[in-house]
């Protein structure tokens, strides 16, 4: 197969979330021409919510995929050029920077900004994925809100559980907390709350067979690992928290990142170990995952790239 002349851009956007498309419109409007691809999903794990009640400036709240709408169109507005196609190798070893796009397509860039998010871990339930946005979440600082005063399940045995359970508990009349082995992963301080919490109920030893409802979550079914009973429970909302995978998979033994794979980036910066390679948004934060905070590092790494371009010489 002949080898296609690489097409050069001066910045390259991976990723068109919050952070992303934050990103493209601060670039654009300093004039650096960014290229964005968007990658598997366009606009990110916001385009499969429902209701965004804590993205500021909606005081009626938006739809997270009418949400990533406005954030496109401003950016096209601003002139980022927002294509479709997904990264699929990078070599960051020489500079320009080299990135396959669909295994084929080459682009050479001056400066890199990735903003590849992460992925929520889900059960693997058909239900699940039926019912996501309809009473199913990952994400219960997003969407415990809506069920204020109701009943709720939540699976998941690790900090990330532990915190948002206690998060539902102080919304919701009670948490049915789900848990697999005999014990949580949770550190013991997080344990420790999570038991003291009154109306947090927890089933051990316990998986979920399937989630309940037509249009919307009904109850959920789960099965006693140890004793083999099967039991219902009523419940409007179904928490998923057994973590989230960063979309990382593509950079790795090139640039530093943590056990889980999230990317490490310079406190205070978007910087990479890589000079000229930024990395903002869900993809480099495990600790906060909101829209609010991937779209701020967005606007970060659009700085950070402008600064690095004008210092080297190339903007």
């Amino acid at each position: 197969m002949e080898k296609t002349t690489p097409e050069k851009v001066q910045l390259l956007i991976i990723g068109s979330g919050p952070a992303g498309y934050t990103a493209a419109i601060y670039a654009a409007r300093a004039n650096l021409k960014p290229v964005l691809y968007q990658g598997i999903q366009p606009g990110g794990q916001l385009t499969i919510t429902t209701e965004v009640e804590n993205y500021p400036g909606f005081p009626d709240g938006v739809q997270g995929p009418e949400l990533m709408v406005h954030f496109e169109k401003q950016a096209q507005r601003m002139g980022a050029d927002l294509r479709y196609g997904l990264a699929t190798a990078v070599d960051f070893s020489k500079h320009p920077f080299q990135v396959t796009i669909d295994e084929e397509k080459q682009v050479e860039a001056d400066a890199v900004i990735i903003a590849t998010g992460a992925s929520a871990k889900w059960l693997g339930l058909e239900s699940e994925q039926r019912l996501n946005g309809y009473g199913v979440s990952a994400c219960a600082v997003c969407d415990g809100f809506f069920f204020r005063g109701k009943e709720v399940a939540i699976v998941g045995a690790g900090d990330t559980a532990a915190e948002e359970a206690l998060y539902l508990s102080k919304l919701c009349s009670t948490v049915h907390m789900i848990v697999r082995r005999d014990e949580m992963r949770a550190s013991r301080i997080m344990q420790d709350r999570v038991k003291a919490t009154p109306n947090i109920k927890i089933y051990w030893n316990s998986v979920t067979d399937e989630i309940l409802g037509e249009k919307s979550v009904d109850a959920v079914r789960i099965h006693n690992t140890q004793t083999d009973e099967k039991i219902e429970i009523p419940v409007k909302g179904f928490f998923v928290a057994i973590g989230h995978q960063p979309n990382s998979d593509i950079f790795k033994g090139q640039l530093d990142m943590d056990e889980a794979g999230y990317l490490k980036t310079v406190p205070g910066s978007a910087k990479t170990n890589i000079e000229g390679v930024f990395a903002s948004g869900d993809v480099q934060d495990k600790i906060y995952r909101q829209a609010v905070t991937a779209a701020g590092s967005g606007c970060m790494a659009a700085l950070d790239a402008e600064r690095f371009l004008s210092e080297k010489g190339l903007h």
